[in-house]
């Protein structure tokens, strides 16, 4: 019997007033083994540097997303409604994809069984490709979530979650589950997870492969810094959305995570009682350490509060859907 043919497959670089990193993103893309059927590039930024750059790229497409600063998952679920192919890769704008990327993504897609498929992301740590290799991508018991997506696994690993900067979805299986949601302000965390744990949720395989590689360089935020108040803030609000989303507002698994996240808020209180009496510091020392902790435990508790009101309102469908 002939071979089944190869599934078509696009891809949607979303971005944000990052000029400069599509110009390098587009540039990788240009190289790959296996060219795409179309790259598309969705761009929420209030100018058109973007729109300039992507002009210098013939055949490369660029779309409008209006909506602006945090709505990553908006951006993707109209890069999915502006594509056809049965693959859709998502690469983040800085992301530089190795040449054979593409490829080592499309073969995992042989398997009908398989949903999504993410890559390795290499950050530029020395020893990072051995860190958490028996932990990628695991939905825990209590409700949180591993990375470790810089590991090297030497394999194939199925897992619960990809990272956004490098995965790729089945398109029927996305059609399956109703698509992308647009749930997840501010800092955009868990946009990707949620399309990743309802994927598995409906039966579909999520596959960790370490072949499609991508070196990220993680530019800086539009606004804050990564592990910033803001990120703690939208990091718990966003968690609480997402094992809703996912699970049901009842679900253990959710319960779970309140009772993580409050020790966490407690341990941060601890830590700023024992810098009030630490005699190795200074008194400024003391006073920096003690204001951290209490702001990002506040910013946990906020995040929380606010995260269970957004999955009350969802729940009675006052939600946003992004264009699928």
């Amino acid at each position: 019997m002939p071979d089944a043919p190869s599934p078509s497959v696009d891809v949607v670089v979303a971005t944000f007033n990052r000029p400069d990193n599509v110009r390098i993103c587009l540039e990788h893309l240009g190289r790959q083994t296996l060219t795409p059927d179309e790259v598309v590039v969705v761009d929420s930024s209030p100018h058109r540097l973007t729109a300039d750059v992507v002009a210098d790229f013939p055949g490369v497409r660029y779309i409008r997303n209006d909506a602006g600063p945090g709505t990553l998952a908006t951006s993707r679920a109209i890069g999915v409604a502006e594509t056809r192919s049965d693959i859709i890769a998502f690469v983040d704008d800085d992301a530089y994809a190795e040449p054979d990327w593409l490829e080592n993504i499309v073969a995992r897609y042989a398997d009908p069984a398989v949903g999504a498929v993410g890559g390795r992301a290499s950050n530029g740590r020395p020893g990072e490709e051995h860190e958490g290799l028996d932990a990628v991508g695991r939905l825990l018991p209590d409700g949180t979530l591993t990375g470790n997506f810089a590991a090297d696994t030497g394999r194939d690993l199925d897992v619960d979650h990809v990272l956004g900067a490098n995965m790729s979805v089945r398109r029927s299986a996305l059609d399956q589950i109703g698509g992308i949601v647009d749930l997840f302000p501010g800092t955009c965390l868990r946009e990707e997870s949620d399309i990743m744990l309802r994927l598995g949720r409906a039966g579909h395989r999520i596959v960790y492969t370490p072949t499609a590689l991508v070196e990220h360089v993680a530019a800086p935020y539009t606004r804050g810094r990564r592990f910033d108040v803001r990120y703690t803030f939208y990091g718990h609000r966003n968690h609480v959305v997402l094992l809703s989303h996912t699970f049901g507002m009842g679900a253990p698994i959710l319960r779970r995570f309140y009772g993580t996240a409050l020790k966490e808020v407690g341990g941060n209180a601890v830590d700023a009682a024992k810098a009030a009496v630490d005699a190795d510091r200074t008194p400024r020392e003391r006073v920096r350490t003690i204001g951290g902790r209490a702001l990002h435990a506040s910013a946990a508790l906020g995040g929380l509060a606010a995260g269970t009101t957004a999955a009350v309102r969802t729940r009675f469908g006052d939600r946003h859907t992004a264009r699928a």
